[in-house]
Order: structure tokens, then sequence, then C-alpha cells
């Protein structure tokens, strides 16, 4: 399973595996309060389109659009593939540190992973 979640909300047991997918550090919040099993980098939007994007609602569709075309390259690729194989197994919770909860990275980001994941179960039983 994946989730989302903003990074400055309490850690809950329930999380799982706790991975922050922003490319820049939350203001404000200490990595103590973050309690991260990773930070993924790699997997943020490029400073380009995040800088394009600046959280505009109306910008939306387009930011997904490029954001997916960005996580095509082979690194994110990879990246994508090791994240759902493991919440193949594990449950895993994609932080982020936008004030919106609907249009941010880790939502489009958890939608990748979910299909990969898909992808991944239906090749098992082949």
């Amino acid at each position: 399973m994946v989730q989302i979640k903003r990074v400055y909300n309490e850690p809950h047991s329930q999380d799982g595996i706790r991975i922050l997918v922003d490319r820049i550090w939350p203001r404000g919040c200490t990595k103590e309060r973050a309690r991260l099993d990773a930070w993924r980098k790699d997997l943020a939007p490029s400073p380009a389109l995040r800088k394009w994007f600046g959280h505009d609602p109306a910008k939306w569709e387009e930011f997904c659009a490029r954001y997916r075309i960005e996580l095509k390259e082979p690194e994110p690729r990879r990246a994508i593939e090791e994240l759902a194989r493991l919440a193949q197994k594990h449950r895993l919770t994609l932080l982020f540190g936008a004030a919106d909860a609907e249009h941010n990275q880790a939502v489009v980001l958890k939608e990748v992973i979910e299909r990969a994941r898909q992808s991944i179960r239906w090749e098992a039983r082949v």
C-alpha cells in the first residue's frame, strides 16, 4: 500500500516506511520530527518544473503531464520499480512539504508507483 502525508503531520506507527519526496528539505522541520527512512530527492520534480508549477492549481494538469515525463527517465523509473516492489510487502508513506495536499508531486508519484505495482503483480502471475 502507498499513501501520502504532509511531513509536518505527526508520524504514526502505521506509516510504515516513511520517504520524503521533496527536492528541498521542508522548512522548519527537524530530522528527528520527520522520522524518515529515506529521502528520495531523485524522485522529486526537477528544479525547473517545480519553479514553473509554483503550486498553482491552474497549472496542475500540465504539471502532472510534465512530471510523468520526467519520471520515465531511466533513473527515476528504476527508483519507482524499486519502491513498487517494496510496496508489495510494506506500507509506504510518501512525505511532502507542500501545504496543498491535492496538488503536489506526491499525489502523482503515488499513482505512478501504484501503477508499477499493479504491473509487477500482473507479471508475477504470467
